[in-house]
């Protein structure tokens, strides 16, 4: 077979010259160039086999040239790179029908994997749609957290796939929701949100699925439920760790077979919505409980999405409160600005209550205090006494802490009745030792000598607890 043809144009000579040689290194014939010109005329004359484009160049936009080149070329992949890293970028790359969006910087082996999986690639490429609106963004942020929640919906929003989204509380998890919907293919249709937890228990069945007159004390008339109204589109079901028992076992059907009953009803209505679901709670943890079905969370988890909490992603506060002082003065608030200083005391903020918080005290700077210029002494005074106010460096290990103590609060309450049967400090032991353990062997690769010495473990030791736990361990090239 003839060597596979890389075309590579990006107007910065160095990442030419560093994909020039990644990709020669992997066994790939290369061509680069700085201009969108050069990159037309050699797709146009039928030359290369995978096109990997910078978004700016001097005189065209890599995405203004991918529907072109799928005119003519519909089988040739397009990567994008881009330091624009916005949300945009990636769904603008995605609905132009490019293969995949990496932002910069990037990991050259990443890129040479995203390389490798495009020439092999038969998947036919999405058609142009109409350009989303630039200043709409549901999200806000271009740290590498941010950059795999945005690569996840570029490449989920014109699917049908159920998706499940885990994130603590005020991460955002329903403004990905709405993105996945408000980009995708059913935009045209209704995005019907239902917070579990915040239904009473004994009319959450009703909610979703509607119910029949008279189908129980009250039942006047006939009510849709949210399936109904989420007809061809996007229906999310927001805490869904908060669904009694009985919703679960309906909800399951509706998943396996695509069609529910109302209350009080008998005839099965078919369902043509996509779910997407999300919690801030450990649907593991609830399953080992009984509170949660096992078949259920397989149906819903079919891909799963992480919603960083925002002190894994604290260089998106400045752009993020650039954003609410924004949307202050729209709603009529006077204009602010907040310096330098004031934003680095923002940045060594927990924010438990993550990125909701910021936006409730910035909107609470903005409507209270005179200065057009908010100091470091007022943001200060707002978050003094706070009991989340750590430095970043002591936030992770305040948030493992945190954590345990949810858990026991909600264990507990659990079991008011009675207590849990004896050996529960050996069980919460070793329910931290195991991802402990299993993520340090990741990240050394499966080597055990490495992992003991991170752990500051002997290496008997370790293997005990490998033993012990079950932990499978698999070493991965370098």
């Amino acid at each position: 077979m003839s060597e596979q043809v890389v075309l590579v144009a990006d107007d910065d000579a160095a990442i030419r010259t560093v994909l020039d040689q990644a990709l020669g290194r992997a066994g790939y014939e290369v061509r680069t160039t700085g201009n969108a010109a050069t990159l037309w005329k050699w797709v146009s004359e039928g030359e290369g086999n995978v096109v990997v484009t910078d978004v700016v160049m001097p005189d065209e936009s890599g995405l203004d040239l991918i529907p072109r080149i799928k005119k003519i070329r519909p089988e040739l992949q397009v990567i994008v790179m881009s330091a624009q890293n916005t949300l945009m970028t990636a769904v603008n790359a995605a609905q132009r029908g490019a293969f995949d969006y990496l932002p910069k910087p990037f990991d050259i082996n990443e890129l040479t994997g995203i390389v490798k999986r495009a020439l092999e690639s038969t998947v036919a490429a999405r058609s142009p749609e109409a350009k989303p609106d630039e200043e709409a963004l549901p999200l806000i942020g271009r740290s590498p957290a941010m950059q795999d929640v945005y690569r996840s919906l570029a490449r989920l929003m014109n699917t049908d796939l159920t998706v499940l989204i885990n994130g603590d509380s005020g991460t955002g998890k329903e403004l990905a929701a709405r993105a996945l919907h408000d980009y995708g293919k059913r935009k045209n249709f209704p995005f019907v949100a239902i917070n579990m937890a915040a239904i009473p228990r004994e009319l959450i069945e009703s909610e979703l699925f509607g119910h029949e007159k008279g189908a129980f004390t009250g039942a006047g008339a006939r009510a849709s439920g949210r399936f109904e109204q989420a007809e061809g589109g996007t229906l999310f079901l927001d805490e869904i760790g908060d669904m009694p028992p009985e919703a679960q076992t309906r909800l399951l059907r509706v998943l396996q077979e695509g069609e529910y009953t109302m209350v009080g009803g008998r005839n099965p209505i078919r369902a043509n919505v996509r779910i997407v679901a999300a919690t801030h709670r450990d649907l593991t943890q609830l399953i080992r409980q009984g509170l949660f079905r096992e078949d259920l969370y397989y149906r819903l988890n079919v891909v799963p999405m992480r919603m960083p909490p925002l002190r894994e992603r604290r260089e998106d506060i400045p752009e993020l409160v650039q954003h609410f002082l924004s949307q202050s003065v729209d709603e009529g608030l006077p204009r602010k600005t907040i310096d330098g200083l004031a934003i680095e005391r923002m940045k060594a903020y927990a924010w438990p209550g993550n990125v909701r918080e910021l936006e409730n005290l910035v909107r609470r700077l903005a409507a209270l205090y005179s200065q057009e210029s908010i100091g470091v002494e007022v943001v200060e005074a707002e978050l003094a006494g706070a009991s989340h106010a750590v430095p970043a460096e002591a936030s992770a290990s305040n948030s493992i802490s945190e954590a345990v103590d949810r858990y026991l609060k909600d264990y507990f309450s659990q079991h008011r009745d009675s207590l849990p049967p004896a050996g529960l400090y050996d069980r919460l032991l070793k329910e931290l030792e195991r991802p402990l353990i299993s993520h340090s062997l990741g990240a050394t690769r499966g080597n055990q000598l490495r992992t003991a010495e991170l752990l500051g473990l002997n290496r008997n030791t370790l293997r005990k607890k490998i033993r012990e736990l079950g932990i499978t361990v698999s070493r991965t090239p370098k």
